[in-house]
């Protein structure tokens, strides 16, 4: 399983990013996907996950009302839409497959596959 994600970049404060993660595997909407991100010096932390459904989704208390996360099966493709960027938010943002489609994981042992990261950047 490949994941790619994209969608990062450079934004001031106050504004909007959205990512988007690809994944190649046939059985994609059998998966729970997750993001994570890691900021320079710090260790991988839990943003948010979704259910294989979508029908249930789990966010760090951090970044709650402030990013959503999605996905279209059709497309094989989950999303993160973030919001009021703040310049804590900076850091390399991964998504993740967990194949057994555990519902709300927050540990990364419990996600198989990981994507190349995508950098996000707010500036103050």
């Amino acid at each position: 399983v490949q994941l790619q994600a994209s969608g990062g970049g450079l934004v001031q404060a106050g504004g909007s990013l959205r990512l988007s993660c690809a994944a190649s595997a046939r059985t994609f909407s059998t998966y729970s996907m997750g993001w994570f991100r890691q900021a320079p010096g710090k260790e991988r932390e839990f943003v948010a996950a979704i259910s294989w459904s979508a029908g249930s989704t789990y966010y760090a208390d951090s970044v709650k009302g402030r990013f959503t996360i999605s996905r279209e099966n059709a497309k094989n493709t989950v999303y993160l839409q973030m919001n009021s960027l703040k310049p804590e938010d900076t850091a390399v943002y991964y998504c993740a497959a967990d194949p057994y489609g555990r519902r709300d994981s927050w540990w990364p042992n419990e996600y198989s596959y990981w994507g190349q990261g995508t950098q996000v950047t707010v500036s103050s």
